[in-house]
């Protein structure tokens, strides 16, 4: 069993890579992202906030499009052709299979959620002047992107390898890098060095764990529906979450139904961290702890939910149970 679980996980997350649309959509997101910092004049000393808040939503906006279309490649596309019949066939069980699709997709969110974190980090270092935006870093960072790219290409042409998933590969190595080698170079006063600002990764690991919510329910969805519905599905779920505090919070004190849907429907303000950041708050590791242990709760419902509803799917032209 556990060797089935790893060999479906893997294959689950490299074909996630290896999806054109996963690519577009990083690339656009990166490049949204390592953009803002040329807004940063039109602000007045509130340049790091403009970059924070439009980097954060962008990550968690373009995530969540992407763990939708990767459920439904993953999932919901295998059920219609068949292919998954072929999986199923084998001694691998109906919650297995699920559970190893499901770590698939998260990993490969993972890597998504990774690289825009990296992204944010460089982004907020350029703008950190409110006059002055840091070019060098900043050309460094869509070079990074390019030869990301150019080696995905390569490898293409010389190995045969697809190249959505290398020119990703690559950027796992060569963004880390280019951070790493753009904080030697002067960017402040009087060629001062530019530190990164540390403090917004708390609140970058926070939407890190949104993403991996929504990932887990659109796999759950994309069992019974396609990529449409579900990404409908998940936008409902999605705001309702957002807005969870004034349309239910407010009214659940001694109502036990919207008790219950307040604390079944996730809070997705708890990990928009924001406006603690523009107000210089410090986001305390146990919060973040706190919130891990949150959405482990609903990562392990949405899991029980995507068994349940997988469990009598008609698969291909059969129902195996």
């Amino acid at each position: 069993m556990v060797s089935a679980l790893y060999q479906i996980s893997k294959n689950t997350f490299r074909e996630s890579l290896r999806e054109p649309i996963f690519l577009i959509l990083l690339l656009s997101t990166l490049s949204l992202i390592g953009f803002f910092p040329t807004f940063a004049l039109f602000v007045f000393r509130e340049q790091v906030k403009l970059v924070v808040d439009s980097a954060m939503a962008t990550a968690l906006l373009f995530g969540w499009i992407t763990a939708v279309l990767c459920a439904s490649h993953a999932i919901a596309r295998e059920i219609n052709t068949g292919t998954a019949l072929l999986l199923l066939a084998k001694p691998v069980k109906r919650p297995v299979f699920i559970l190893a699709k499901i770590l698939g997709i998260l990993g490969a969110l993972t890597v998504f959620w990774f690289l825009t974190a990296v992204a944010t980090l460089m982004s907020v270092r350029v703008a950190k002047d409110q006059f002055r935006i840091e070019y060098y870093s900043f050309a460094c960072f869509f070079l990074a992107l390019a030869l990301s790219c150019g080696y995905g290409g390569l490898r293409n042409y010389l190995k045969r390898v697809p190249f959505p998933m290398e020119a990703i590969l690559g950027m796992v190595v060569i963004l880390p890098l280019t951070a790493f080698a753009t904080y030697w170079i002067p960017a402040g006063e009087k060629g001062a060095l530019l530190p990164y600002s540390w403090e917004i990764v708390p609140a970058l690991i926070l939407i890190w764990y949104a993403i991996l919510a929504m990932g887990t329910l659109a796999t759950a969805l994309s069992t019974r529906l396609d990529w449409v519905a579900n990404l409908v599905v998940c936008s409902v779920v999605f705001v309702v979450g957002l807005m969870s505090d004034y349309l239910i919070g407010r009214h659940a004190d001694g109502n036990p139904v919207l008790t219950f849907l307040y604390a079944i429907i996730p809070n997705w303000q708890l990990f928009w961290m924001a406006d603690a950041l523009a107000a210089k708050k410090v986001i305390p590791w146990e919060y973040v702890l706190l919130g891990g242990v949150y959405i482990s709760l609903f990562v392990g419902a949405f899991l029980l939910l995507a068994v349940a509803m997988f469990h009598n799917r008609e698969v291909g032209k059969q129902s195996l149970t």
